[in-house]
């Protein structure tokens, strides 16, 4: 399972329908969170996504939409008796400011909360997948991110095993990982019965920016781009003025990246109807949508 559920799609202001940034992905039962605007926490409960089993909050800049709900989250975390360690990663000389976020109120959580700067280029890596911090192009230091799993392996050929002599069973299982087997005297190897490493999947959040040719190299064949998208393109002037990104252009870089989905978020309270924003997009790229509180998106794999 690979889960998007946007807990806040608005710009600077939240309004009666949009609460500031937040983005939550459950990947196989690990929840990470993408940004965490005031009343984050509330938005987790009610879109009933649990938080215990938060492992990691990625902020892309310090603005206080993008970062007031941290306070919230890690006190409720730590009423409700959270005892695992918390990762939080955010962009350069910023360590200090979240650090303080954590303990508003003078009270620590009862768990460990580890900080961790990170510079554009720089790669979390976990077991199944990595997270790489992506240059973004506001009025503060920041960055965006993009979640990519590792590759899996190809799909397994029954027949083909049983025609060279193995048989169904535990023999099957050390194959599909990779080991090769003996059968009679004569060796298997898993490729002999493995078709091509078929991709993993991708998903890059931008957080508030101009487009950058970062953003475009890191979303080429994404199958989930969201992107900055505060206002719709006869605003481009102050777009620019302000370092954030139009619907219009949005949709231009996601064209040329030629992700499966766009989703445009962080709308301005400007537009309490979204359409305009959709429309310029339309024009360009077809498989884009504006995001709303509560949207979520089920990322399925690809087999090539």
């Amino acid at each position: 399972m690979l889960r998007v559920t946007f807990l806040g799609t608005g710009g600077s202001l939240p309004t009666p329908h949009r609460n500031p940034s937040a983005i939550l992905v459950n990947r196989e039962g690990e929840l990470m969170l993408f940004d965490c605007g005031e009343g984050t926490q509330q938005q987790m409960m009610r879109a009933k996504t649990g938080m215990m089993k938060l492992s990691s909050i990625f902020i892309t800049h310090l603005h206080a939409d993008h970062i007031l709900g941290i306070p919230g989250l890690v006190q409720t975390m730590s009423f409700q008796g959270r005892t695992d360690p918390l990762f939080i990663y955010a962009p350069e000389r910023s360590g200090d400011q979240i650090e303080y976020l954590t303990r508003i109120g003078h009270t620590r959580p009862k768990f460990e909360v580890q900080i961790i700067e990170l510079f554009p280029g720089d790669v979390v890596e976990v077991d199944e997948y990595d997270i790489l911090a992506i240059r973004t192009e506001h009025n503060v230091p920041s960055i965006g991110y993009a979640l990519s799993e590792h590759p899996r392996t190809g799909r397994f050929n029954r027949e083909r095993a049983i025609e060279l002599g193995v048989p169904p069973g535990p023999l099957f299982s050390r194959l599909q990982h990779g080991e090769s087997i003996v059968v009679d005297g004569t060796t298997v190897h898993p490729e002999d019965v493995l078709g091509s490493p078929r991709p993993g999947r991708r998903i890059v959040y931008t957080g508030d920016t101009r487009p950058t040719d970062e953003i475009l190299e890191a979303s080429r064949g994404a199958d989930l781009l969201i992107h900055d998208s505060s206002l719709a393109h006869d605003l481009i002037g102050w777009a620019r003025e302000t370092l954030h990104s139009t619907a219009r252009e949005a949709a231009l870089l996601a064209k040329e990246a030629g992700v499966r989905e766009l989703v445009l978020t962080h709308i301005s309270s400007r537009y309490a109807d979204p359409s305009p924003i959709l429309k310029d997009a339309k024009e360009v790229f077809d498989h884009v949508q504006v995001a709303r509180d509560f949207l979520e998106i089920e990322i399925p794999y690809r087999d090539s």
